[in-house]
């Protein structure tokens, strides 16, 4: 496996475990007793819509997408599928931003709607990475060439991110914060399950 692949995929590890956890603790949230930090809703969905809207996919559609279309005209439609799903994506995190709002507004009301939301956004990513992963590389591995993959692997380690002048590092100290923030098993943050009764959400300086 060549390094750009290697970035790629590990990227696409980081956030299907962001998602994963997004989907434990949305869960978690309408456990009897429980009261969620907010804060780390909000921090995980910043960091899916830093991290794959405005860094990974931008990288895919400027370098691996355009190289592959003009070398393998036949992953041309594939191509544009992928590219429309971007769209599709940072449509629906916006979405999903919304949703967590609204449910931080309305705690403990508002749980199942949140959820939906959360497992919308989360079944939506893994279909596109899924198909990138198992149609579009298996191409770009036969099509590309070592020139290609040399330019492709430059971007994709390069730190600058070319729409909002984000740097890579900026995403492992979110990763770090959420870490930080989300309670066990996900997390080395106090347990949700502190309080007894309902009663309003907490923030991570409560």
């Amino acid at each position: 496996m060549n390094n750009a692949i290697r970035i790629l995929r590990n990227e696409h590890r980081s956030i299907s475990a962001v998602l994963q956890g997004l989907q434990h603790l949305a869960r978690m949230a309408l456990e009897p007793n429980a009261c969620p930090v907010f804060e780390v809703f909000r921090e995980m969905i910043r960091y899916m819509d830093a991290f794959p809207e405005r860094l990974h996919h931008p990288k895919e559609d400027d370098h691996l997408f355009k190289r592959l279309e003009r070398r393998a005209p036949e992953s041309v439609a594939l191509v544009e599928e992928l590219r429309a799903e971007h769209v599709t994506g940072a449509k629906l995190i916006r979405e999903l931003e919304q949703a967590g709002l609204a449910f931080e507004r309305s705690w403990p009301a508002g749980g199942k709607e949140f959820i939906a939301a959360v497992d919308g956004y989360a079944e939506f990513q893994w279909n596109h990475m899924l198909k990138e992963e198992q149609q579009l590389l298996p191409l770009a591995e036969r099509h590309l060439s070592e020139e290609d993959w040399r330019a492709i692997e430059e971007a994709f380690a390069g730190n600058k991110d070319p729409i909002a002048d984000l740097r890579e590092q900026d995403f492992s100290q979110l990763f770090t914060r959420i870490v930080n923030l989300a309670p066990a098993p996900l997390g080395l943050g106090p347990s949700w399950k502190q309080v007894s009764g309902r009663r309003g959400p907490v923030s991570s300086s409560a």
